[in-house]
C-alpha cells in the first residue's frame, strides 16, 4: 500500500467494552498495537477474534485486504482495533467556529433558509461586534454572504430580517454518534449500526 493510501484509510477504535469511540489513521493504529495498548480485530461474517501485535503480524496478508510493507513482509491493516484499558465513551463538545456553526445550522442561511455551499456562507453576528456583540453560540448564525453584507452593522430587526430559530449551544453527544463510515468499510457496521447484527460471536 502506498503512503498516500495509508494516510487516507481509517481504522475504527473501540473501547475495552467494544463501543466505537474514534476513527484513526492506520499509522496510529499500528502504534497502539505495537505498544500493547490495543488488539486488532479479525472479522469474518459475524465471527470476531482479537489479536495482539505479535500474532496479528503473522496472519496471512491475502489478496483482498489492505496491507503495509514491513521488513518482515506485508502486514494486514486492521479495520478495527480494541483498546486494552480505556473504558469510557468520550463526549463530543463542539468547539465554536465556522465548521461547528455549519453543522449546527445544517448548512442553511438562518435568515433566508437557503442551502449554501461553504464559499457562499459566513458567520453573522446577530448583535454586530461593533455594537458589543459577542463571538458565541447565542449571538452567531450561518448566513448567506449576500444577506450578511446587506444586514451590515445592523440588528436583524433593523435590517428587516427574521431568524429561522433562536440560536444556542449545540447539544453535547457521545463520540460514537459523530463517527462516519466514509470508506464504507463493512466491518464497521457491526459497531456503528443500531441495533447491532444478531448472532455475532466474540473470541478474546
Amino acid at each position: 500500500m502506498t503512503e498516500h493510501l495509508l494516510q487516507r484509510c481509517s481504522v475504527l477504535v473501540l473501547n475495552r467494552h467494544w463501543l466505537a469511540i474514534d476513527a484513526i489513521s492506520p499509522a496510529d493504529a499500528f502504534g497502539h498495537l505495537a505498544t500493547g495498548s490495543a488488539r486488532a480485530l479479525w472479522i469474518e461474517g459475524d465471527a470476531m477474534q482479537a489479536f495482539d501485535w505479535t500474532d496479528w503480524r503473522e496472519l496471512p496478508a491475502g489478496e483482498d485486504v489492505a496491507v503495509i510493507g514491513t521488513t518482515r513482509g506485508p502486514v494486514r491493516i486492521p479495520t478495527v482495533i480494541v483498546l486494552a484499558r480505556f473504558d469510557r465513551v468520550p463526549i463530543h463538545r463542539p468547539k465554536f467556529g465556522f465548521r461547528a456553526l455549519w453543522e449546527r445550522d445544517g448548512g442553511r442561511c438562518q435568515y433566508s433558509g437557503r442551502k449554501l455551499t461553504p464559499s457562499e456562507a459566513n458567520i453573522d453576528h446577530i448583535i454586530p461586534r461593533s455594537r458589543g456583540g459577542r463571538d458565541d453560540w447565542e449571538n452567531c448564525v450561518l448566513s448567506d454572504r449576500a444577506v450578511n453584507a446587506r444586514k451590515a452593522a445592523r440588528t436583524p430587526a433593523e435590517a428587516g430580517l427574521r431568524l429561522l430559530s433562536q440560536p444556542g449551544r449545540p447539544r453535547e453527544v457521545p463520540a460514537t454518534l459523530r463517527i462516519r463510515n466514509l470508506w464504507n468499510i463493512p466491518d464497521w457496521d457491526h459497531f456503528l449500526q443500531i441495533p447491532a447484527r444478531k448472532g455475532s460471536s466474540r473470541t478474546t
